[in-house]
């Protein structure tokens, strides 16, 4: 193994787990969805994988833009209200409380949904084992 490409390598792993993962939740919820996948289970393995590989690259790429919108809001609102706001209204405003932009259950729904993807791989990693040894 060369140790130059163990972090593309770690990468790639961790793009087609996210894609396995939202492969394994779509099946799960949707029963259109079900019987394409169980097809796609069927066919071509090699294809089913660059797919998945797609698809958890994706959905990185989506969660990323997610976390970035969130942790901007702030920084984008406080620099408008410092924009719209006169001398006179500043010392108005000064005594009340900030708003939260962050909702207060959204750090909890993300801890939830670390909690449900480790929970996701580790039982697909347990699948991984139990068909290697059959």
């Amino acid at each position: 193994m060369n140790p130059d490409n163990l972090p593309q390598m770690l990468q790639t792993g961790f793009h087609l787990t996210l894609g396995a993962t939202s492969f394994l939740i779509e099946t799960l919820q949707d029963p259109v969805k079900r019987e394409e996948n169980l097809d796609k289970l069927k066919s071509d393995l090699g294809q089913l994988a660059d797919e998945l590989l797609e698809k958890g690259e994706m959905t990185e790429r989506e969660a990323r833009n997610f976390v970035d919108t969130i942790f901007s809001q702030p920084d984008e609102r406080e620099n408008a209200e410092s924009e719209s706001v006169s001398p006179k209204q500043s010392d108005a405003t000064t005594d009340a409380p900030p708003e939260s932009v962050v909702q207060p259950n959204v750090k909890l729904e993300i801890e939830e949904l670390t909690a449900q993807m480790a929970a996701l791989r580790t039982e697909l990693e347990n699948l991984r084992v139990k068909n290697s040894q059959h």
